[in-house]
């Protein structure tokens, strides 16, 4: 501890964890290590990339560790050694009791949910699919099951009806980012009382589970809210999908943006096109105009460019 300002051992990997990163090395906090997952191939190419905290790490002269296993010795001895005050952990994995219980003031992770909702890998996806209108972020002690532990702080903000996942995670990413700032300095003075997450018996509160490809797949037999709130809920990553048939060609499209249209078909999956420029498509209730999308293999387009070389009459919804 130097100037009443906790030394930190930072542990996160996507775009998410560098602003509260970013917070803490700009806010005078000692990084005694930031640790991230290994560099790992992606794209098309599968060139080697790293992950945003390390780019942030290395740009900033930050010692860095990047285990394979949180549980290898050397690895264990490495953040032992460092003896630190605090972990501060962000859209990490999941931590074994072998590191979260080694720092004197605790290991506490951020989670952009208003915890005990949407416990689990996605829930900034899931709260916008399932047409919350209300979200935000929450720090708490780690403990032995994944975001179960006693609460610390809470943030809240709306979602407003323009959001798509992307816009609510950049905004959650600050918010985020002030309240670990925030319970760094509480748990320091020692003025933050840990509240146990209360989950009334018999209730079942919403979660949100990783995202997997089957998960992606538009049901065209959902309301018109639902499907709307499903693209926007996976916009712009991983994307929304859907499959266009005829009978000479197949064509897979990730749906990006849409609104609710004035319109209606005999059959959810009905292809509506009362205007060339216009891509509506029926559902179980009412139907949904998609304004962007991107066929496979193919750059992401207006929907009007995309009907520019596409004739849809006769088309079907796989």
């Amino acid at each position: 501890m130097t100037d009443n300002k906790p030394t930190i051992v930072f542990m996160g990997t996507p775009e998410f964890a560098v602003a509260s990163l970013r917070a803490l090395h700009e806010g005078g906090y000692t990084i005694a290590a930031v640790v991230t997952a290994p560099d790992k191939p992606a794209g098309r190419g599968r060139k080697i990339t790293r992950t945003p905290v390390k780019e942030y790490a290395l740009e900033n002269g930050l010692p860095l560790l990047q285990p394979e296993k949180l549980r290898d010795t050397a690895f264990l001895k490495n953040i032992s050694e460092l003896n630190t005050d605090m972990f501060v952990v962000v859209a990490f994995r999941m931590l074994p009791p072998e590191v979260w219980s080694m720092p004197p003031l605790g290991t506490f992770n951020l989670h952009a949910s208003l915890l005990p909702l949407y416990r689990g890998a996605a829930p900034i996806n899931h709260a916008i699919i399932n047409g919350e209108t209300r979200t935000g972020v929450t720090t708490f002690l780690i403990d032995n099951d994944i975001d179960t532990g006693k609460i610390l702080l809470k943030k809240e903000t709306d979602i407003l009806p323009e959001d798509n996942a992307g816009t609510l995670h950049d905004r959650l990413m600050l918010l985020g980012a002030d309240l670990v700032k925030e319970t760094v300095i509480g748990l320091t003075r020692k003025n933050l009382k840990p509240v146990k997450q209360i989950v009334e018996a018999g209730s079942n509160p919403p979660r949100a589970p990783k995202i997997f490809p089957s998960d992606t797949v538009i049901n065209w037999n959902d309301t018109a809210v639902r499907v709307h709130n499903k693209i926007r809920g996976l916009s712009p990553w991983p994307g929304a999908v859907t499959t266009l048939v005829s009978e000479k060609k197949t064509v897979r499209i990730k749906l990006f943006e849409s609104r609710i249209a004035e319109a209606s078909g005999p059959v959810p999956g009905t292809i509506i096109t009362g205007e060339k420029t216009k891509l509506i498509i029926s559902c179980r209730s009412g139907a949904v105009e998609i304004l962007s999308l991107q066929p496979e293999g193919r750059k992401r387009m207006t929907s009007s460019e995309f009907l520019r070389g596409y004739d849809l009459r006769g088309w079907t919804i796989a």
